[in-house]
């Protein structure tokens, strides 16, 4: 069986719109998604760059986050499959370990928390392949790269790319 790797944030869970919705109740101001596109995360929002950076900081913002489009039908079509693991970059913000976890067990009810690896570096883990938004975490892996579509991300184009889930679904099922 493939071992395929999957991020959380901005792969199966909707951390761009998190901001978004921060923003908006901080500031009063909406952003639109598509002004961030093409843009390194943290930037298209006008000014106020320090508060973003808290927002991963505070309570819930990682539990309370909205899954992807389509995420949880394809993920567990996926788990059937293929040998699936949930690797998630999450020693910077240490309260997201728990939260994290809850989220998955309440949107991916279907994964064992055996598929779960929370971790400092992605560069740990191996497999055959990986989704993940940021490319400096598919440069070391050892496996079919793909990059997962997020204003953050437009621009790179040396990874083959997914769109949404449904690309997803039609591309590895």
């Amino acid at each position: 069986m493939k071992r395929l790797i999957v991020d959380m944030d901005d792969v199966l869970a909707d951390a761009t719109g998190q901001f978004i919705n921060y923003y908006e109740k901080e500031f009063g101001v909406r952003i639109e998604r598509s002004v961030l596109n093409n843009k390194n995360e943290g930037e298209g929002f006008p000014d106020n760059h320090s508060t973003l950076r808290e927002f991963p900081y505070r309570k819930n913002f990682f539990r309370d986050m909205e899954p992807n489009p389509g995420s949880q039908e394809v993920m567990e079509k996926l788990n059937r499959k293929y040998e699936v693991f949930i690797v998630s970059a999450a020693m910077e913000f240490p309260q997201s370990l728990p939260e994290k976890l809850e989220w998955l067990g309440q949107y991916f009810p279907f994964l064992n928390w055996k598929q779960f690896v929370f971790c400092g570096s992605k560069a740990v883990v191996y497999g055959d392949y990986m989704i993940d938004d940021l490319p400096h975490n598919l440069e070391r892996f050892n496996g079919e790269k793909y990059i997962f579509t997020a204003p953050h991300n437009m621009h790179i184009n040396h990874f083959k790319r997914f769109q949404d889930w449904r690309d997803i679904e039609s591309q590895l099922l």
